[in-house]
């Protein structure tokens, strides 16, 4: 089984999403095997990010992910990276289709709602920056 890490953002937490988002990857069938409501802190995120860090945009986001609590979460599946990714829909909430995560919630690129990792390389980098 493959696993992923799944960030629900301060906005999902915020506007009482936690549920529903959280349905949406059991009833395809994801499992979670670790889950915890946290405030971030900076150098946690710093370490989540680090592919973004000297960006025009990092300091923004750390700030905008240190907004309220999120749900750091491990899913586990069958192709659960891919599966998640679909479920999340487009990180451009302007592309995001209905039915997805962030085409049914998202109000901006940066608000929008949840992260999911990209690869296996990333999901194992991310589980051990959050849960190790």
């Amino acid at each position: 089984m493959e696993e992923t890490l799944v960030i629900i953002k301060p906005d999902g937490v915020k506007r009482g999403l936690v549920g529903e988002i959280i349905n949406r990857y059991e009833r395809k069938g994801l499992k979670i095997k670790n889950c915890k409501l946290i405030n971030a802190d900076r150098e946690t995120l710093r370490k989540h990010y680090v592919e973004h860090e000297g960006k025009d945009y990092f300091r923004k986001l750390i700030q905008y992910m240190q907004e309220g609590p999120i749900i750091v979460m491990v899913l586990e599946g069958n192709e659960a990276i891919k599966l998640v990714r679909n479920i999340n829909g487009n990180k451009d909430f302007t592309k995001a289709i209905p039915g997805t995560i962030r085409g049914d919630f998202a109000s901006s690129i940066t608000k929008n709602i949840v992260h999911g990792s990209d690869s296996v390389e990333s999901a194992k980098r991310e589980i051990n920056v959050w849960f190790n």
